[in-house]
């Protein structure tokens, strides 16, 4: 699967010389169904790509969209719980947001930007674009001020999968969707296969020089699945040592018990172990393999929206 605005980058070139518009949530209240910066690319011949609001509003954008294809001109709607269109689209009760509607045109979202979004992403840098709501017109930079709204693209975050277990073939499925780059790492190779786990990058070194030798930072997760305290232990000390931005175990609270003890010993401080979410997961009753992958993913967006 592939991640939301990697999507959109494709439809942008696979549509080629067609006219296009973009609706970028610009300002969001309440229970706003998507997030500010959420896209929806229009072209003219009615083929769209993204959401900007669930399918809440999308109808009456795809129209203005097409307007802005053929005037060149950029519009701000706004959708409020008390707007007699909102109660109509079934907005979430109480949520509110405000689209901005552009030309995909040098006066308006310009098309290079489209260009230098998928550079950053195979470079696995941040872009941040300026718009400006009242004239419409986007351009690379952040240049923040009154009447401006910047997008900042993140790069995809990469999930560092410890343990090529059945649980992590239904978590690689979760990350992409997640806007995440999965790397599945284990040492034992009659695991580590192609054939278990297609198109996903593989890397059968030792777990802790397989997690060095990637620098975790914020925008890492690494999480251990192999109930191999020969493969987790090394891998959670090297993610301990960096600034890596979620650490997960696999396990009960017994054995994260007796894996504290093993950590500690190794000479990880109570502040290292503390990062530790263990037993890794959301609570949700999971049974299964695929559930309890979505419940490991689950805890995953959680701590990076609580801390990000």
């Amino acid at each position: 699967m592939v991640a939301e605005l990697d999507r959109m980058i494709a439809a942008r070139a696979a549509w080629g010389e067609t006219p296009m518009a973009i609706a970028t949530v610009v300002s969001t209240w309440g229970s706003a169904p998507r997030p500010k910066g959420s896209h929806m690319l229009v072209a003219a011949d009615g083929r769209f790509e993204g959401s900007i609001s669930g399918g809440c509003v999308e109808n009456e954008v795809l129209q203005v969209a097409s307007e802005a294809i053929v005037d060149g001109r950029s519009r701000l709607l706004d959708y409020t719980i008390g707007d007699e269109t909102a109660w109509e689209a079934h907005l979430p009760c109480g949520g509110s947001i405000s689209v901005l509607v552009q030309p995909v045109s040098p006066d308006g979202y310009v098309p290079e930007i489209f260009d230098a979004l998928a550079e950053a992403r195979v470079a696995g840098r941040s872009l941040s674009v300026t718009t400006d709501i009242e004239s419409g017109h986007s351009r690379i930079g952040a240049e923040p001020d009154e009447g401006q709204f910047v997008n900042r693209y993140r790069p995809a975050r990469t999930l560092l999968i410890v343990g090529a277990v059945q649980i992590a073939q239904s978590l690689v499925e979760f990350a992409a969707p997640l806007d995440t780059r999965a790397v599945l790492i284990d040492p034992r190779e009659r695991f580590l296969t192609a054939a278990r786990f297609p198109g996903i990058e593989l890397d059968s070194r030792w777990p802790d020089e397989a997690i060095a030798a990637r620098m975790p930072g914020p925008e890492t997760a690494v999480i251990t699945l192999s109930h191999d305290p020969k493969i987790d232990d090394p891998a959670l000390i090297a993610a301990l040592s960096a600034d890596t931005g979620y650490i997960a175990a696999l396990g009960s609270k017994r054995s994260h018990a007796a894996r504290l003890e093993r950590l500690a010993a190794a000479g990880m401080t109570p502040a290292q172990l503390d990062r530790i979410d263990a037993p890794a997961g959301l609570p949700i009753g999971a049974l299964g393999p695929a559930e309890i992958a979505l419940s490991v993913a689950a805890g995953m967006v959680r701590a990076f929206r609580t801390h990000g």
